[in-house]
C-alpha cells in the first residue's frame, strides 16, 4: 500500500472523527445483559444434539457426550452394530459420585455428568475417572473404585506403558514408584538444586511433572539432567498481609549469555539395579521442533524409541532454531550417531503451526519420516536411516501437512491432517488424508467443504469426523479408514441458540499490505445490526508468529467475547495477517527478525478495505485489543499508528522481548547481536521506545503474579509513558497470573466499559457485574 494513499485516508479519518462520536447512543443495562447472553457459558447449553468428548475404547467402540435440551447423555457407539446406547447407568454413577463426595460441593446431576475419562477393563466393565475419584460401571451398576491406602509420596508421576509404575521427581532426582504397593526406588543420585533430572521448566512454564519417555517394553526411560545453574532467576512478590511472599524460579531471558541446557540420559531398569547411561555428546539446548518448550502437545515428542528399546532417536535443535539434527543413540552404550541435519535461514519447525512433531523414527525398515518446509510448504519426506539421504517426497504442492495422526509400518500407510490442498476452499480448513510411504497421491477422506476435527481410533480402523464452519452447525460422522461413512452420530441443532438472539459471524477476505496476498478474517456484528448506522470497529489481535488472531474456523457458540462486545454497538474483526502460520513458509517468515511488525501493516490495510467496502463501518473510530502477544501488538498499534487506532486495551503484553523468556523471541527474531554503534538487533523493537507517540486512549492491564510474561514488561511501558507526560489507564491485578483466572470476568467488563466510553462515546451501564454461569 502506497504511503501517499495511507496519508490521505488518515487525514480523512481525522476530519470525520468528531462527527462519528457525536452520533453515539446510550448503552443501557439491557444492552449489557444482551451482551452477556452471548458468552460461551450461556450459549453452549443452548446447543442440541451436540457431540463432544469423543474417545475410543480398545474394543473399537466409541464413548461420547451428547447434549440435548439442557441434558447430557454419555453414549457408547458400536461400529459392528451401528447403534448407540447409554455407556452406563447414569443415575447409578451419579449416586456413586455423590456418595464419594460425602457432601462436598454441589450434588452430581445424572443429566449433567461432569467430564469423565473412560477406560475399558479386561472384564468388560468401564473405569471412569472424574471429580478426583475413580468409579467402576458394569451391568450391575456403578460403584466407587477402591483405592489402596497411600504408601508413598504424592509427587506427580509419568506412568509406564503397562500403567503399573510411574517415574517422578524428588529432591532433584528421578525415582520410580510401584503403583500397587507404593514401593519406591531411587534411580539417580547426583541431582542437585537447579541441576536435576527430568525437571519441567521452560521459564514461562514450570511444574513438578517428570519429563521422560518410556521404552515400549517399560525397561528403559529416556530423560535428561537439566542444568539451570547459570540461568537467570525470576522473582515475583505476592500481595498479602504482613511480610510479602516471594516466589522464585529459573527463567532464561532472550539475549542471556547462559540459558538452560539438558544432558541426555537413558535409565536402564532391566538389571538388578538401575543403570544410568549418559549419551556421549555435549549438552543440548533446551529446545524442541514444536514450541518454545521442550514438551509438545502430546509429550516429549522429539524423543522416540525403537520398538525393541535398543536404540533411541531424538532431534537436537540449536539455540536459534536454525538447525535440527536427527540423532540415534545406542541405549546400552550411550554412543550417538548423527543421521541428518536440516538448516534454514529463519527457524525450523516440525509442523506449520507449532504444537506437534511430524518426524517419525522407523528403524524396522531402516527409514525415517521427516517434515520440511524447504519447498516453501510443509511436506513429508522419507529418508534412509543409514545414510540420511532422501528416498522420496511423499506430499507436494501449495498446501501443508499439519499433523501425522497415525503411521502403520506394516501396511506402510500414513494418516495426516492438512490445510490448503482443496481448491476453492478456505485455505485454513483442515482435512484428513491417507497416503503410502511408497509414494502416490494422498487420498482425501473428508470431502465436505468445511473444517474437519478428527478423532482416530487407536488401531486406525475408524475415525470420528466433526465438520463445520463458523456459520454452519457441526455434523458428527463415523467413517472407516478409507473414508467411507459408517454412521451419522449427530447433527447439532441451533434452534434454541438462534431463538436466544445468536447470529453467526461472517468470514471475509481482504488483501495484505502488498496488495496481492489474500488475508482471511472474521467479522462479528450486533444481533440488532442496522446497515443505516455507523459502527465503531474493534480489531482483536494476536500477531503470531506461532498462531494468529482468528480463534477457530470451526463452529463455536462463542468466539471469546467477540459477539458480546459487538452487542454493545461495535463491529468486531479478527484478521490473520502475514507472519502467522498455516500458509506458506515465506508467508509466516514475512517479518522474521522484526517482531515489532506485529502484522500491523496488514491490520491497517484490512481496516481500510473494510471501511471502503461497508459504509456502516466507521474507520474514524477504530479500537484494538489483545492479550499477551496481542497486548504487545495493541500497544504497538497505538504508538506506531496513532492516527488510525483511537482506543487500545493491552493485556499481559510482552512489550519488550528482552524482558521475556529466551526461546520464543530467539526463535522468531534471532539471537541477540551487538552492533558497532552499541545498539543490537533488538533495539527499537520494544514498545517503551515509542510510547511518546501515544495520542489516543490506552488501557494497560497485567497480573502481578504473571509467571509467563513478567509484570515489569508492562511497567516498562508505564515508566516511558510517564516520562513522556502521557495520560493512560492502568489496572494491576494483585493475584492474577497470565490468563487472569478468577479475575477474567471483571477484566472483561472493564474492557467493555472502556470501549463503550472511549470509542462509542457513551456511558457504560453503572454497577453492572459479569458473573460466570456454570
Amino acid at each position: 500500500m502506497a504511503r501517499h494513499s495511507n496519508a490521505v485516508w488518515l487525514a480523512g479519518a481525522l476530519l470525520m472523527a468528531g462527527a462519528g462520536t457525536a452520533t453515539a447512543q446510550a448503552v443501557t443495562t439491557a444492552d449489557y445483559e444482551r451482551a452477556v447472553k452471548m458468552l460461551g457459558d450461556r450459549t453452549a447449553p443452548l446447543l442440541d444434539q451436540a457431540l463432544s468428548g469423543a474417545s475410543w475404547l480398545d474394543d473399537d467402540t466409541l464413548v461420547y457426550r451428547l447434549a440435548d435440551n439442557g441434558k447430557v447423555q454419555v453414549l457408547r457407539f458400536d461400529p459392528a452394530t451401528g447403534k448407540s446406547a447409554p455407556a452406563f447407568d447414569a443415575k447409578a454413577l451419579a449416586a456413586a459420585m455423590n456418595a464419594a463426595s460425602t457432601g462436598k460441593g454441589k450434588p452430581v446431576d445424572p443429566d449433567k455428568l461432569p467430564p469423565l475419562q473412560v477406560e475399558r477393563e479386561a472384564d468388560g466393565s468401564l473405569l471412569l475417572r472424574g471429580l478426583g475419584s475413580a468409579f467402576r460401571c458394569a451391568a450391575d451398576g456403578c460403584k466407587v473404585e477402591a483405592k489402596p491406602a497411600p504408601k508413598s509420596g504424592s509427587e506427580p508421576g509419568a506412568a509406564s506403558p503397562d500403567g503399573k509404575r510411574a517415574a517422578f521427581i524428588r529432591d532433584w532426582n528421578l525415582w520410580l514408584r510401584d503403583l500397587a504397593s507404593g514401593q519406591e526406588t531411587q534411580l539417580t543420585f547426583d541431582g542437585k538444586p537447579d541441576y536435576g533430572y527430568a525437571t519441567d521448566n521452560a521459564g514461562w512454564k514450570h511444574t513438578d511433572n517428570a519429563i521422560v519417555v518410556w521404552s515400549p517394553d517399560g525397561q528403559k526411560i529416556a530423560s535428561f539432567q537439566q542444568d539451570q545453574r547459570k540461568t537467570s532467576t525470576m522473582t515475583m512478590v505476592g500481595t498479602n498481609v504482613g511480610a510479602p511472599e516471594v516466589q522464585q524460579w529459573k527463567y532464561p531471558f532472550a539475549g542471556d549469555k547462559d540459558v538452560t541446557l539438558i544432558e541426555r540420559v537413558i535409565i536402564d531398569l532391566s538389571g538388578a539395579k538401575p543403570n544410568v547411561v549418559r549419551l556421549q555428546m555435549p549438552a543440548d539446548q533446551h529446545r524442541s521442533t514444536c514450541s518454545d518448550d521442550i514438551v509438545c502437545d502430546d509429550g516429549w515428542e522429539d524423543v522416540q524409541w525403537a520398538k525393541d528399546g535398543r536404540t533411541l532417536a531424538f532431534v537436537s535443535t540449536d539455540r536459534g532454531h536454525k538447525s535440527a539434527t536427527l540423532r540415534v543413540a545406542d541405549a546400552a552404550t550411550g554412543k550417538v550417531r548423527d543421521v541428518f541435519t536440516e538448516t534454514v535461514a529463519t527457524q525450523y519447525q516440525s509442523a506449520p503451526a507449532l504444537s506437534s512433531v511430524n518426524w517419525r523414527y522407523l528403524p524396522e525398515s531402516n527409514e525415517f519420516l521427516w517434515f520440511s518446509q524447504k519447498s516453501d510448504w510443509g511436506h513429508l519426506y522419507l529418508h534412509d536411516l543409514a545414510t540420511g539421504e532422501q528416498k522420496r517426497q511423499l506430499t507436494s504442492g501449495d498446501w501443508n501437512v499439519t499433523k501425522v495422526l497415525r503411521l502403520d509400518p506394516a501396511s506402510r500407510r500414513l494418516w495426516v491432517t492438512g490445510v490448503g490442498r482443496e481448491a476453492g476452499r478456505d485455505p485454513y480448513f483442515s482435512h484428513f488424508y491417507s497416503l503410502s510411504l511408497d509414494g502416490g497421491e494422498p487420498r482425501l477422506l473428508t470431502p465436505e467443504n468445511a473444517n474437519h476435527a478428527v478423532t482416530l481410533s487407536e488401531d486406525g480402523k475408524y475415525f470420528v469426523d466433526v465438520h463445520s464452519t463458523i456459520a454452519d452447525a457441526p455434523v458428527a460422522l463415523m467413517r472407516d479408514a478409507e473414508g467411507k461413512q459408517v454412521a451419522a452420530l449427530a447433527k447439532t441443532d441451533l434452534t434454541r441458540l438462534k431463538a436466544a438472539g445468536w447470529v453467526a459471524p461472517e468470514s471475509f477476505t481482504v488483501k495484505a499490505r502488498d496488495g496481492k496476498t489474500d488475508l482471511y478474517g472474521q467479522m462479528f456484528k450486533p444481533s440488532n445490526f442496522d446497515p443505516n448506522k455507523k459502527y465503531p470497529v474493534i480489531t482483536y489481535i494476536y500477531p503470531g508468529p506461532q498462531v494468529g488472531s482468528v480463534r477457530s474456523r470451526s463452529f463455536q457458540p462463542a468466539h471469546g467475547d467477540h459477539q458480546a462486545l459487538a452487542e454493545l454497538g461495535f463491529v468486531v474483526i479478527a484478521v490473520d495477517g502475514m507472519g502467522t502460520p498455516l500458509r506458506s513458509k515465506s508467508f509466516q517468515d514475512a517479518w522474521y527478525g522484526d517482531m515489532a511488525d506485529n502484522t500491523l501493516p496488514d491490520q491497517v490495510a484490512a481496516l481500510k478495505q473494510l471501511g471502503e467496502r461497508h459504509p456502516w463501518i466507521d474507520t474514524t473510530r477504530a479500537g484494538i485489543w489483545g492479550h499477551s502477544g496481542g497486548g504487545n501488538a495493541t500497544a504497538a498499534a497505538m504508538f506506531r499508528y496513532p492516527d488510525v487506532y483511537k482506543v487500545g486495551i493491552a493485556e499481559s503484553g510482552n512489550h519488550d522481548n528482552l524482558t521475556y523468556e529466551d526461546d520464543w523471541a530467539e526463535r522468531y527474531h534471532g539471537l541477540l547481536e551487538k552492533k558497532a554503534d552499541g545498539s543490537t538487533n533488538y533495539t527499537g523493537q520494544d514498545n517503551a521506545a515509542l510510547a511518546k507517540n501515544l495520542k489516543g486512549k490506552l488501557f494497560l492491564l497485567h497480573g502481578m503474579m504473571d509467571d509467563n510474561v513478567p509484570v515489569q514488561s508492562t511497567l516498562q511501558v508505564v515508566d516511558a509513558l510517564m516520562k513522556a507526560n502521557k495520560d493512560f489507564d492502568l489496572l494491576l491485578l494483585p493475584h492474577a497470573r497470565h490468563g487472569f483466572g478468577a479475575d477474567s470476568y471483571y477484566v472483561m467488563r472493564r474492557r467493555w466499559d472502556y470501549f463503550v466510553k472511549n470509542l462509542l462515546g457513551a456511558e457504560p451501564a453503572k454497577g453492572f457485574e459479569v458473573k460466570p454461569q456454570f
